[in-house]
């Protein structure tokens, strides 16, 4: 059954000994389509660039909230100049971050998430959004943009949050945190979630799931997520892989 991993990071510095050899070998472990995501224009310049390289990777191209400091207008010229290839299917990772002190402060993150919404919009991309200790302002602005939709990765909002983004066309990323023994809203949430609207991600090389926890991630560890995913929903996960794996499709608009 193949798997769609819709949230790696193999343009991180983690993977730099080893890209090449862990790319080629994900077909092989039923690994048949990823999604590099950027966090500003050199990382996204990147992804773009494994997506060119590998006919099964895809990028996103955007400014994360953590790296969205001194970014204006020559950034977001560029990350729109991005969207022009064939092979970048998201706009992301976008969105906010207000769990570290030292990011940059929140007005202008949220300045910069409209921008990229509006860039979304724009060019009829997905957006990929981050949303750490945000919930509020995050759900407030994707309300300004109803023409926008996409997928809040890693989602760790309130089932009542994922219960208006569903409303509104969204689907939920999973990832790792799932296997964690601390996961009490996350099946919650997963129990409110349509099958149509569950992507399974690694956010690699972070979050490694039980019993890779601590370790570098990567989506050989998306068997782990989507067995838990399955648990909770009462299927095989046989059959959580291929609904995931049409879900990954439909998002990003690969369908054919």
């Amino acid at each position: 059954m193949p798997l769609f991993d819709t949230h790696a990071h193999y343009n991180d510095r983690a993977f730099d000994s080893v890209r090449s050899e862990l790319l080629r070998s994900l077909p092989a472990a039923g690994v048949c389509a990823v999604v590099v995501p950027g966090v500003d224009v050199e990382s996204s310049r990147a992804a773009v660039a494994l997506a060119e390289a590998y006919d099964f990777v895809y990028a996103a191209v955007g400014i994360h909230p953590e790296d969205c400091a001194g970014a204006g207008e020559a950034e977001l010229s560029a990350i729109r100049a991005l969207c022009r290839s064939p092979k970048v299917v998201a706009v992301g990772e976008i969105g906010l971050d207000y769990y570290w002190a030292e990011n940059p402060p929140g007005a202008f993150q949220q300045e910069i998430f409209r921008r990229q919404l509006e860039l979304a919009r724009e060019t009829a991309l997905p957006a990929v959004v981050h949303d750490r200790e945000a919930h509020g302002d995050s759900l407030a602005i994707v309300r300004e943009y109803p023409e926008v939709r996409g997928v809040f990765h890693c989602y760790s909002g309130s089932p009542e949050m994922a219960e208006e983004l569903l409303k509104r066309g969204w689907y939920l990323g999973f990832d790792g945190p799932v296997t964690y023994k601390n996961a009490k809203r996350a099946p919650e949430v997963v129990a409110i979630t349509p099958l149509d609207r569950i992507v399974v991600e690694t956010d690699a090389p972070y979050l490694s799931p039980v019993p890779h926890r601590g370790k570098r991630n990567d989506s050989r560890n998306l068997p782990y997520i989507v067995e838990k995913l399955a648990g909770w929903k009462g299927i095989s996960p046989e059959k959580m892989a291929q609904i995931t794996w049409e879900n990954g499709l439909r998002l990003f608009g690969l369908e054919e």
